[in-house]
């Protein structure tokens, strides 16, 4: 019987071993396997039965039972019988070759069979494989692959048959016609010949030691000459590489003389296969193997195969790489061993070879040989000695290339031959200077561009290459360190190694202190005697000039200055103190900056300081003389580095100031100015400012040498009566002439102090006209070039400051003072106001700014004109992103962004300057009214520009005020009107410089008022506080600060500046900014309230023009703030505002809003207001039905008006804070009268005729307004503000998170909504609940359902907490839920249910005393025949579960087996949530059936049920069974089975399901024998279960219970129905219960 269910599992499981789904497919195999393994030959002789018996099998359903079959063989191979593995082999056997085509997939899976059988029974395999092998007869495919794979997997055991094997073979091969059979034949041979090589490798090992390898070679080279000659000229790709892949190992079995024979064919036959085939790996290993096997056997012919070798290789080894692509790789590894076995036999011919190949210029080609030469100077040291110098002289060729691939792979080759000494030869000096040279790449054009080709070698990655080389080669490379140093000096000069300056650097500096440090004597170099090496003169100027701009060339500054450092004694012996002083101060400050923080021009000064305490140190003007001469030569080197070249002639400057040599001086300045490139204007300010520098010790020198080259004869050219007609020269010519008016500049602003004056106005004004054409300094024809003109402008600004600093020490009195203002001006009025594109106008107001300084002093018109141009033509400038010009002259962003940057400055220098000379509130006023209208200005940008003037220009008034007399800041008022309602400007930045412009206003009033400079005001001091809250934008906050901030205004403002004040801010009302306009309303609410005492004149005019003002105003928030204005004025007519107020149209505008949200400011109006509406809520109808339409039967219901107007007034009041007190008092009544509201209104309508008794009709709110207005939520709204006003906070926020609001306002989720409102009012008000419940008590009889149900929902969640008993509510409430029990309205009796329920939690100890009423109303609740969805029914388990836990046994006990009854239907709902309950409550009865028979049998009844539905989709139904298992199993009694459910059923651990089964089962059947049948009788029922989970357990669980069974237990069992159950499984529609269904039939192996 046992065998026959077997067999059907079997049978089963192999007719489903073709499933659809791969891990049902994959659960087939392994149960399969599992009973083979129990069972091995009785699976195999199924699975050979089924093959038999189903002939025409689908292919892929019969390739997985032969699969099967293959694993039962290899995991039980040691325990199937012989008999067995006959009849498996024979079937196999039959199986391959019963087919006489070739069907890979099935024949394939018969061959894995017999090799698997072949690892352990391998003469039996021969007997049943050879018999199909036989002399004469052409064998099946597969009997030859069988062969093949054989000798692979069993070395040992086939080798001895190859030879006989061989011997039949060998007939074979000249028989195959067919590619295939050719092919597979060559494959065994390849296999056989790898096994035998194998074999002779590790004849230790060997069953037989006595074999040779010429044992095999008379059938390896027959079979060689078939394969050769005949097959390899095939057509078939595949077949000529196998044939190929089998000549390797076959050439080494191969007797010696017959190989030499056939090398001069079997090579160029190899080779020819590289045109023919795609795939070189597989020919490449072979020729490898080839010339191994000839080397080794010392051949004489291979020598003449060299030429055709060496070229097929050479194109092999040129190959793309891909490294993506494995065979490509290993082709070209292959033909470098290839490379490496021939240069150990023939190496000159081989390095001659490859050395030729490199002239050749193809790139791939190129890359290939230098490949080769790399793996021959790391892989054949000693052979590569002799040859390095031909080696090195044959790389120039190459490195000539210009292909970033061929350079990366000659870095490469580079690097090896530096390891293997070939540097230190004559030659190799060129090689290390390749490798500087690519460290100086500059960056790809392209370089954020992906490359198109991969192989693609970037600059960068080349760059980086060749550093990571040059750093090897100093710290590894030992022998180098001499080439290295002093070698690597002469790169540091040569302009075109500038981007190598941070590798070379580097590299001296560890090579010079190795050296220093050794006292090496080779540290101090004679650069008189190496004339290749730059002199020292030139190694300062070169590594200071990389200093100036350090970041660049990746951070060149540090190591440039520190190899300074190092080079030190060999630049001159006297810098070695002071550079050990300066250097590491000079390196701290670049580590501690970055490309975005450090202060060029502070660095630059500090580089140019140091450079002259050089040269003051050294002491030597013979030695400064020879430094400037060697620096002016180096000029030209500079010309591609412009900014560098600056600083040069700066340095040039530095130098020439310290040298006492005059005719040095004239001749270097005459130098610069003849080779100076004058159309560059970085070049013509560096010419200039070294001139000026020059001029500080040099003055008469300088001004000589300019006026000698002034009057030059490239000058002349200009001259003449064709002047006007300019050519290219002429321009040249302006461009000097540019470059000389701003070196007078330069020379006047560096000239001594005490000679200067002097020569202003007779040498360099004068010089600067001659070169100027212009009408105003006596030229009368205009110049129009861009370059003359900023020459000027910075000439004049240059020597105005010049006046200003000689002016401290004596009168100086400029008289062309007005003229050249002027000019200034007219060059600004000149620029567009739509773009800046130079730095023209920037210039001009440095200029002006100089020049406002001097006296004389300009008047009144001279000074408007002067402000009101300079602010036109900057703070109307469009934002620096924008630029509207032509785009040949577009600036790049950070070009226009520094730009814009600098001009703005040197506006505010000029507005400061200006505000100076006249110090006083006339003077700021003067400047202010050009500001002033720009403050309004609805462009952020221009507001921005204006605020940040005004707050630096009031900053430089306070810091440079200095009060002699009490006098009156009267402009005070009208500034703070204008700043104070900035302080909520849209952008943060205006809002902040407005509070730190009225900060120091307020302080400025302070001082003259008299107080000291250095007092500090609490009030005022307060504002920088407020200042940190402006960057909130949001606009509570900035209201809040606004009013503190005028608190401080009106407490520091005198009275005679009140009134303009308050009428600057009646302008501010209409600001272009909304925010602003309501900041204005905000502080005139705020000083009306601190200082209206004293306006009463004022009172009638302000109420009209705010009356007025409000009439207009748009923007919502500056409405409420003046209605707060208003109604600050008008609380004498409340009771009249009221009455108009109740009957305004609904939905309240703004307005009525804002009224009624100011009525709630007296409490006892307040009071008084909402006593009268909860007495006129609680009476009038809230709704009344309605027909939908004429059309439609259903009624509607629709909303009262009077009651939603209430409840929209109550809202508005209750948004007052100061109805506190009010809510405080009424909170209970306020409450109740609000929920029942809230009930009154779900799913209620608003009218369509809502203010037909509204007046003020005209304000009738628009259809968009009244579509959001909702009823319910209006109330839902009022209750939310209620709580909170009440400061209920902790019932407010959990409904805020909870979404407890939209809740309330849904019909379906409402009485939810309510219980939350319930749950969190018992929390957290439960003192207000008494009074709460007796103002509600009265609604549970009303008419309305809508209310009861409300009501009802509020009392059930009560129940649930405690507070109920505490405050002695339980009575009421009890009552009142026993009464709903029989209510009309379903939903009210479900509530009512629920809260008797409830009362088990809230209040435990009141069960047994309300036992039987509990108790009736559950199990009527169960019993519910109106309760289709079977809530109610929910509600009462829920409930009986809850109470179940604190009643007394003699309560419940007679009822244990009636309530259980009335569970059991419920086990199997489809509902999750009803089987939940159902469990759960399974689960709290358990505890009353302790000790009962009848009930324990009910429990085992159930047991299966709650197993199984241990994996039910719900988690909550999986929690409940848990529970309930753990609370019944001690009335199972089984003490391992309670241990067991104890341990492994918690609610917060997962459960391995499978593994608690397992155990599960072998407890069942040790505790509960008697019960098995009844347990695998309904474990069956389930397998028609709804759920997929549970059908799945029920398999799991009869499976492992059939696995747990002892033998004597079988008889219990109905195998006949489990079998059939399980089989009806395994073709379930759900994979899930298919793969369960499986493993469980795999469990069958005991029987």
């Amino acid at each position: 019987m046992e065998d026959m269910e077997v067999e059907r599992v079997s049978l089963a499981l192999m007719d489903a071993a073709n499933d659809k789904d791969p891990l049902v497919q994959e659960q087939v195999r392994k149960s399969m396997l599992t009973l083979g393994e129990h069972q091995p030959d009785k699976i195999l002789s199924m699975c050979q039965d089924y093959l038999v018996k189903h002939p025409k099998l689908v292919m892929r359903h019969r390739v997985i039972i032969l699969q099967t079959i293959e694993m039962v063989v290899k995991s039980k191979i040691n325990d199937i019988s012989i008999p067995k593995i006959k009849s498996t082999i024979s079937l196999a056997s039959g199986e391959m070759t019963r087919s006489k085509e070739v069907v890979p997939d099935w024949q394939q899976a018969a061959s894995n069979i017999l090799v698997a059988v072949g690892n352990k029974h391998i003469n039996d395999i021969m007997e049943e494989i050879l018999s199909k092998f036989q002399p004469g007869i052409l064998p099946h495919f597969f009997v030859v692959q069988t062969l093949a794979n054989l000798s692979d997997s069993n070395v040992y055991g086939m080798v001895p048959f190859l030879n006989a094997i061989l011997g039949t073979m060998l007939p074979m091969l000249g028989m195959a016609k067919q590619d295939n059979m050719k092919w597979v034949f060559s494959s065994a041979l390849a296999h056989f010949s790898e096994s035998i090589l194998e074999y002779l490798a590790n004849l230790d090992k060997a069953p037989d030691p006595t074999v040779r390898k010429d044992t095999f070679s008379s059938e390896i080279y027959a079979a060689y000459d078939i394969l050769f000659s005949n097959w390899l000229q095939s057509r078939e790709t595949k077949l000529r590489l196998t044939v190929a892949e089998a000549l390797g190992p076959m050439s080494h079995l191969m007797a010696h003389d017959k190989l030499e024979e056939q090398l001069p064919r079997l090579i160029p036959a190899i080779l020819s296969l590289y045109k023919k085939n795609t795939e070189h790996y597989v020919i490449s290993k072979s020729l490898c193997q080839v010339l191994d096997a000839s080397v080794n056997m010392g051949s004489r012919l291979l020598e003449t195969q060299l030429d055709n070798l060496l070229g097929a290789m050479h194109q092999q080894v040129c190959a793309p790489v891909d490294y993506n692509n494995p065979p490509t790789v290993k082709n070209h590894n292959e033909i470098l061993r290839c490379f490496s076995i021939l240069a150990n036999t023939f190496p000159d011919r081989l390095t001659g070879f490859v050395l030729q190949r490199l002239d050749n210029s193809n790139e791939r080609n190129r890359i290939g040989s230098l490949s080769v030469l790399r793996h021959l100077v790391n892989s054949t040291t000693s052979i590569m000695e002799t040859k390095k110098p031909l080696v090195l002289a044959t790389m120039r060729q190459p490195l000539q290339d210009n292909s970033n691939k061929v350079k990366k792979v000659m870095v490469q080759v580079i690097s090896a031959m530096a390891h293997h000494g070939y540097l230190e030869l004559e030659g190799g000096d060129v090689l290390v200077k390749y490798i500087v040279q690519h460290c100086a790449l500059p960056d790809s054009v392209n370089r954020n561009r992906l490359p198109s080709d991969p192989e693609d070698v970037t600059n960068e990655s080349l760059r980086g290459m060749c550093e990571n080389t040059l750093h090897l080669f100093t710290t590894t490379v030992g022998r180098m360190a001499d080439i290295l140093w002093p070698g690597l000096l002469e790169y540091m000069t040569p302009v075109q190694y500038t981007n190598a300056m941070t590798p070379l650097c580097k590299s001296l500096i560890l090579l010079g202190n190795k050296k220093k440090l050794a006292k090496d004597t080779s540290f101090m170099i004679d650069f008189n005697g190496q004339v290749s090496l730059p002199t020292p003169y030139v190694l300062l100027t070169r590594l200071l000039i990389n200093a100036s701009f350090p970041f660049r060339g990746r951070g060149r500054g540090v190591p440039s200055l520190n190899l300074l450092g190092v080079l030190g004694p060999n630049i001159h012996s006297n810098t070695e103190r002071i550079w050990g002083e300066e250097i590491p101060a000079l390196v701290q400050y670049l580590e501690e900056s970055t490309v975005e923080s450090i202060d060029m021009k502070k660095w630059e000064e500090s580089l140019l300081e140091f450079l002259s305490k050089t040269v003051v140190t050294i002491s030597d003007d013979r030695w400064t003389c020879g430094l400037v001469v060697e620096m002016t030569k180096y000029l030209p080197s500079y010309n591609l580095f412009l900014e560098e070249k600056s600083f040069l002639y700066k340095c040039i400057g530095v130098t020439l100031r310290q040298s006492l040599n005059k005719d040095v001086v004239r001749t270097q300045l005459h130098e610069i100015l003849a080779i100076a490139r004058h159309s560059d204007p970085i070049e013509r300010e560096g010419i200039a400012v070294g001139v000026g520098l020059c001029a500080s010790s040099h003055l008469d020198e300088t001004l000589e040498k300019l006026a000698d080259f002034g009057k030059s004869d490239v000058f002349k050219k200009a001259s003449g009566i064709f002047g006007l007609l300019k050519d290219k020269n002429d321009v040249d010519i302006e461009k000097m002439k540019s470059t000389l008016i701003l070196c007078y500049g330069y020379v006047a602003l560096h000239g001594p102090e005490d000679q200067i004056l002097g020569r202003i106005e007779p040498d360099i004004l004068l010089s600067i006209s001659k070169h100027f054409n212009t009408k105003v300094l006596g030229i009368k024809v205009e110049t129009k070039d861009l370059t003359m003109k900023l020459s000027l402008i910075k000439s004049v600004g240059l020597i105005a400051q010049a006046g200003n600093v000689c002016a401290r020490r004596q009168e100086f009195i400029f008289p062309r003072k007005q003229e050249l203002l002027g000019v200034m001006l007219d060059f600004i009025k000149s620029e567009p106001l739509d773009v800046l594109r130079t730095p023209l106008r920037q210039q001009a107001m440095i200029t002006c700014a100089n020049l406002v300084k001097l006296d004389p002093v300009l008047n009144e018109n001279e000074n408007f004109d002067m402000i009101r141009t300079c602010l036109n033509t900057v703070f109307g400038l469009p934002p620096v992103e924008i630029d509207k010009g032509k785009d040949e002259e577009v600036l790049d962003f950070q070009q226009r962004e520094v730009l814009y940057g600098e001009t703005f400055r040197a506006l505010q220098s000029l507005l400061k300057n200006v505000l100076y000379r006249d110090l006083s509130p006339d003077g700021l006023q003067s400047i202010f009214k050009h500001i002033e209208v720009w403050l309004s200005s609805p462009r952020d940008l221009e507001r921005e520009r204006a605020v940040k003037a005004t707050s630096e220009l009031l900053e430089f008034y306070l810091e440079n005020l200095n009060v002699k007399n009490m006098v009156s800041f009267h402009n005070l008022g009208a500034l703070l009107g204008r700043l104070a309602p900035r302080g909520s400007d849209p952008q943060s930045t205006v809002r902040k410089e407005a509070m730190d412009c009225i900060y120091t206003l307020l302080y400025i009033q302070l001082r003259y008022e008299g107080y000291a400079l250095d007092y500090q005001d609490e009030s005022v001091e307060s504002l920088i506080m407020l200042r940190d809250k402006l960057d909130n934008p949001d606009h509570a906050v900035l209201y809040r600060t606004c009013s503190e901030l005028t608190k401080i205004i009106s407490k520091r403002l005198p009275q005679q500046q009140l009134n303009t004040l308050i009428f600057m801010l009646f302008e501010g009302l209409v600001d272009s900014q909304p925010n602003c306009a309501r900041a204005s309303s905000v502080v005139l609410n705020t000083i009306l309230k601190t200082r209206g005492a004293g306006l009463q004149d004022l009172v009638p005019e302000i109420l009209e023009v705010l009356h007025i003002r409000l009439q207009v105003i748009t923007e919502e928030q500056v409405k409420v703030a003046v209605g707060q204005s208003i109604l600050i004025l008008a609380t004498q007519h409340l009771n009249t505002v009221v009455n108009t107020l109740i009957s305004y149209p609904l939905p309240f505008d703004n307005w009525s809003c804002e009224m009624w949200l100011a009525l709630g400011a007296d409490s006892t109006l307040a009071s008084q207001i909402m006593e009268l509406m909860i007495e006129k809520l609680n009476v009038m109808v809230p709704f009344v039905e309605k027909k939908e339409s004429m059309l439609r039967s259903s009624m509607a219901r629709v909303a009262t008006s009077h009651p939603l107007a209430m409840t929209c007034a109550l809202r508005e009041m209750m948004l007052n804070g100061k109805t506190l007190t009010a809510v405080s008092g009424m909170f209970p009544r306020l409450f109740s009268a609000l929920l029942v509201r809230v009930g009154s209104s779900v799913g209620v309508q608003l009218p369509k005729d809502i203010n037909s008794n509204s007046i003020g009709l005209e304000k009738k709110p628009s259809s968009k307004t009244a579509l959001h207005f909702d009823v319910c939520g209006v109330a839902v709204e009022a209750l939310r503000i209620l709580l909170a006003r009440a400061q209920l906070d902790d019932v407010v926020k959990p409904l805020d998170q909870d979404g407890v609001w939209e809740q309330m306002k849904d019909p379906q989720q409402h009485a939810a909504g309510i219980t939350l409102l319930a749950r969190a009012m018992a929390k957290h008000a439960g003192p207000r609940l008494p009074e709460i419940v007796e103002s509600l008590c009265p609604s549970l009889s009303n008419i309305y359902e809508c209310q009861r149900i409300t009501v009802t929902a509020f009392f059930s969640e009560l129940l649930n907490h405690h507070v109920v008993t505490e405050l002695m509510m339980m009575d009421v409430l009890m009552n009142s839920m026993m009464e709903r029990i029989s209510d009309a309205s379903s939903t009210t009796r479900m509530l009512s249910v629920r809260g008797l329920g409830n009362m088990a939690v809230g209040s435990p100890e009141k069960v047994n005393k309300y036992a039987k009423e509990l108790l009736a109303a559950m199990s009527s609740g169960m019993e519910e025949r109106d309760d289709p969805s079977k809530q109610i029914a929910l509600e009462a388990m829920s409930g009986l579960s809850k109470v179940l836990v604190y009643l007394d046994k003699k309560n419940v006990q007679l009822l244990v087996v009636y309530i259980f009854m009335k569970i059991k239907p419920f086990l199997e709902s489809e509902n999750d949530e009803i089987r939940s309950a159902s469990i759960t409550l399974l689960g709290n009865l358990s505890k009353f059936g302790s000790g009962e028979p009848v009930f324990k049998d009910q429990i085992h009844n159930v047991l299966v049920s709650l197993l199984l539905h241990l994996n039910d989709p719900s988690p909550e139904v999986v929690k409940a069974c848990k529970f309930a298992m753990r609370e019944c199993a001690p009335v199972m009694g089984s003490s391992q089975i309670t241990a067991m459910f104890q341990n492994h059923l918690h609610e917060d651990r997962g459960l391995h399901y499978g593994e608690f089964i397992n155990d599960l089962t072998k407890y069942i059947i040790q505790d509960f024998p008697s019960m098995l049948n009844f347990y695998h009788i309904t474990v069956i029922q389930f397998f028609k279960s709804n759920w997929a989970e549970v059908r799945a357990s029920a398999a799991m669980f009869i499976g492992f219970l059939l696995g747990n069974l002892p033998e004597d237990y079988f008889s219990h069992m109905n195998m006949g129905n489990v079998t059939k159950g399980l089989v009806l499984l395994l073709q379930d529609p759900e994979p899930l219960v298919r793969v369960k269904a499986a493993e469980a039939m795999g469990r069958f192996h005991q029987f």
